[in-house]
């Protein structure tokens, strides 16, 4: 029986560069499977986690846990059935709903072929709260639902205090690690428990309250990934509804100066560009 776990996050949080980390650390030498959903049409992302030992199948252009749902359960039964790995790596798209996605794992035509031992979010020291106010539908679901939270970024910015605290107060009962990754271990991550020391950070502190959008200005966005955008809603909806995808191809080669000042005429032209590669 293959052990699953999931690898969440929001846009640009790092769950890619975890994965490499795992794949590395605690999972060399195993047969291991990576299932590599990407909300736009290209998963830049597949590539980078295409190295020896690994299988990798992807799923493109929408989430896994709504309009590709089918897609992804006969992409693990095919998995396990032709490749037999003995971990399987899922790492959703950043606008994905940890809950829906969970879910999926414990469709009945998986569940005696696999076992789900973990959903790790990797979360942003830097935006947070931020991300809590004007995407918690979907961030917050992710918060809410995990069972381990990495944080990223650590030891480089000061908003790191305030995110373990904001964090535990929507989710006491996950591990937080808050630790620089290269003090980090994958054997921790996987199967152990965060050091008292990290925990006492998570003083409670109120929830933040979910909100409707900031404007495009406020702190909302990262050239990235994904060209994407958000509208404010009352009710539930998937990521379709909330976020756009744009891809565009070209023979040009640009530079670094020269994408960031694109993107930046490009943002709030139609919403945050939240993530671009």
């Amino acid at each position: 029986m293959a052990d699953v776990y999931l690898i969440s996050g929001f846009l640009g949080a790092g769950k890619t560069t975890l994965i490499q980390k795992l794949l590395s650390e605690t999972l060399a030498g195993r047969r291991v499977a990576l299932i590599e959903n990407d909300f736009g049409e290209i998963s830049v992302d597949a590539a980078l986690l295409k190295t020896g030992g690994v299988e990798v199948r992807e799923i493109n252009s929408g989430c896994i846990c709504c309009s590709l749902y089918g897609d992804f359960v006969r992409a693990i039964g095919e998995l396990i059935s032709r490749w037999q790995p003995e971990v399987i790596l899922i790492e959703p798209s950043g606008v994905a709903k940890l809950s829906d996605v969970a879910k999926a794992c414990a469709d009945p035509a998986l569940t005696q072929q696999m076992r789900l031992r973990a959903k790790i979010v990797v979360a942003d020291v830097r935006r947070c709260r931020v991300y809590l106010h004007n995407f918690g539908e979907f961030y917050a679901d992710q918060i809410d639902h995990a069972d381990t939270i990495v944080l990223s970024r650590c030891g480089e910015y000061a908003e790191q205090a305030e995110a373990v605290k904001l964090l535990a107060a929507r989710n006491s009962a996950a591990r937080i690690f808050s630790r620089p990754w290269d003090e980090l271990s994958a054997a921790e991550i996987l199967d152990g428990s965060a050091p008292a020391a990290e925990q006492a950070e998570a003083a409670p502190e109120k929830p933040a309250s979910v909100g409707p959008a900031h404007s495009p200005g406020h702190e909302a966005h990262s050239h990235e990934h994904g060209h994407s955008h958000a509208h404010s809603h009352a009710h539930s909806h998937a990521a379709a509804d909330v976020f756009t995808s744009l891809t565009l191809r070209t023979d040009r080669v640009f530079s670094e100066q020269e994408l960031r000042d694109g993107f930046e005429r490009l943002d709030g032209l139609s919403g945050a560009v939240l993530r671009a590669k």
